[in-house]
């Protein structure tokens, strides 16, 4: 059972696939190990998440392990449809293409979970509102799931705090072998390469606005830094305020900051980060774009209503002219810029990142009756087991203590 583009984009979608097979050591050793041991056997998951090669390939090892996969994406615009098809074409049951109407969207989503999934993994939560609204019959089989990123994570400890949420949910997000990389080094990398190829654009001597400065935007500013930009960032939080300032960023208001910058980033998890009228006081030619999950970071509504007249300037670039003459320039519709309009994280980062997915979705299968409905954090155990074997597919060693240092570290009577 499918609903996608065209099954004839496969071959396209398997080469892509495999590229990032063998870049991907982590997930590679654990598709062999899942073929023998199968831990996943009978297990129905359904997946959200931007549906690339990447994502294909987790969908393939959970797959190996003996899970029925029914996979859907998370956003409108990231979705490839060469690699949709050939996850269809090895048998998977998948619900999504690009460029969706919000309508078949949300018709996808419901489509992925129309199976009663046991486990979901999701990216940014609407598996879970699903279940949790106008479905809420489709989660009578759900042991728990896994959340991939930050706006997930902080939708999930809203329910909880709630009291509502109906399973037990990891925050892969949370996980330090995901944020502290994945967020960091594979949200700066990716954005940046995104407004690279997509402005054709030199960053070095340009102001760049960095709006957060949480993992995602430190991972930002500090690959503009790098590329010769002057950075600004913007912050509600004090002590992220100050760390931006001591890592050598200026730190102000948006409202100082908006007439400054040539390219601005939201990546908050927040609404309406840069307003209209934000907008009315920037440069003619400002780049906008958003880093963050859902596409509310930049307040499109009202930048579509004020606008006096649109136009598509370069491919995946639209162009809107201001009520005071000036123009704006807005990457992938305010959509998750480094995905929406290129190819998201570098595989060795999501092959940590997916890594912790996998054995946080075992986790969920073994202990689910014992974990409660709630927000549960990734153990220690898989962030260590994650990062040694990275390590070890490096080709790196690392020290061990001594008994005599560990019993140094755990005496208080020296």
């Amino acid at each position: 059972m499918h609903e996608i583009r065209d099954i004839r984009l496969a071959p396209s979608g398997h080469t892509k696939i495999e590229w990032v097979r063998h870049n991907m050591p982590l997930l590679s050793a654990m598709e062999e190990e899942f073929r023998e041991t199968r831990p996943f056997e009978g297990v129905k998951i359904s997946l959200s998440v931007h549906l690339e090669a990447k994502t294909a390939y987790l969908c393939k090892v959970l797959a190996a392990g003996g899970a029925q996969m029914y996979v859907t994406g998370s956003n409108v615009l990231s979705t490839q449809d060469d690699v949709a098809a050939a996850l269809v074409e090895d048998g998977l049951s998948v619900f999504a293409y690009h460029g969706a109407t919000q309508e078949e969207y949300d018709r996808h989503i419901e489509m992925c979970l129309s199976h009663k999934p046991n486990i979901i993994i999701d990216d940014g939560g609407d598996l879970v509102g699903l279940l949790h609204t106008r479905r809420p019959d489709l989660a009578e089989d759900v042991w728990g799931g896994c959340e991939e990123t930050t706006t997930g994570v902080i939708r999930l400890k809203a329910m909880e705090k709630e009291g509502i949420l109906k399973f037990p949910m990891v925050a892969v997000n949370d996980a330090d072998c995901k944020h502290l990389f994945d967020n960091r080094y594979g949200t700066g990398q990716s954005v940046w390469d995104s407004i690279m190829r997509n402005t054709n654009l030199i960053v070095a001597s340009k102001t760049v606005v960095v709006v957060g400065y949480g993992w995602c935007s430190r991972g930002i500013a500090m690959r503009a830094d790098a590329l010769g930009a002057r950075v600004i960032v913007t912050e509600i939080d004090p002590v992220k305020a100050m760390e931006a300032k001591m890592d050598g960023y200026d730190v102000m208001t948006m409202a100082k900051a908006a007439p400054l910058g040539d390219i601005f980033v939201s990546a908050t998890g927040c609404c309406k980060t840069i307003t209209l009228e934000h907008m009315l006081t920037m440069k003619d030619r400002a780049i906008l774009t958003n880093a963050g999950h859902f596409n509310c970071e930049v307040d499109m509504d009202a930048l579509e209503e004020a606008a006096l007249e649109k136009m598509e300037t370069r491919a995946n670039i639209m162009g809107y002219k201001l009520p005071n003459g000036k123009w704006v320039n807005v990457i992938a519709e305010g959509r998750l810029v480094n995905i929406a309009a290129a190819d998201g994280h570098p595989a060795e980062i999501m092959d940590m990142s997916f890594a912790v997915q996998a054995l946080s979705a075992m986790y969920v299968k073994d202990h689910y009756k014992e974990l409660g409905n709630r927000v549960i954090d990734v153990s220690g155990e898989i962030d260590d087991l994650v990062a040694r074997r990275k390590l070890a597919a490096w080709g790196i060693e690392i020290d061990t203590l001594t008994p005599e240092q560990e019993e140094y570290l755990n005496s208080w009577n020296l």
